[in-house]
This record gives structure tokens, C-alpha cells and sequence, in this order.
């Protein structure tokens, strides 16, 4: 089942972030979900990292929510807003 995974930063996280972005990275290397797709949400400005968004296969919500206990990001505190939806994947136009 795919979920979509939207987080958005609390203000003034923007050194905090980039303090865990490695951890981060090395935690998705090895974890069970499969990630389909992530990266960082920003500003329109297209530069100023605001948050968060995955889109994510696991078999049900409980393995979703033990793959974000872990995660660096959380474990620094870095979200103000995070929400978990089950996604029905409709179109997809990616070469």
C-alpha cells in the first residue's frame, strides 16, 4: 500500500536540518519501507527547505509509523506538522 508522508519544518530549523541530514540519509538507506519517492518541500522561492514529503510502500500504518520513530528528523524534533495519509496512486508519467 503506498503512503504519502507531508511534514513541515517548525521555524528556525534551517542549521538543524542540514546538522541531520546525513543521519538521515544513511537511515533510508537501510530501512524496511520502500521509498518511492522523497525530497524536500520548499518555498516558492524554490531554494528555502520547508519541510518534507515521501511517498512510501508499506504493508499497513504500524510499519509507516515504526519507519518514522527512527528517522534523524524526527528524533531532532525538526516537524511542527506531520501527516500520514494512505495514497491511491492514479497517474503516474514518469519516464
Amino acid at each position: 500500500m503506498l503512503f504519502a508522508i507531508y511534514c513541515i519544518d517548525k521555524p528556525g530549523m534551517a542549521e538543524k536540518r542540514v546538522a541531520v541530514m546525513q543521519p538521515h540519509r544513511d537511515y533510508l538507506a537501510q530501512v524496511s519501507v520502500k521509498i518511492v519517492m522523497s525530497g524536500p518541500l520548499v518555498d516558492d522561492d524554490g531554494e528555502t527547505v520547508v519541510g518534507s514529503l515521501y511517498v512510501v510502500e508499506a504493508a499497513d500504518r504500524a510499519e509507516i509509523e515504526a519507519f518514522q520513530k527512527d528517522d534523524p528528523l524526527v528524533l531532532a524534533d525538526l516537524w511542527e506538522l506531520v501527516e500520514v495519509r494512505a495514497f491511491l496512486k492514479r497517474v503516474d508519467n514518469r519516464d
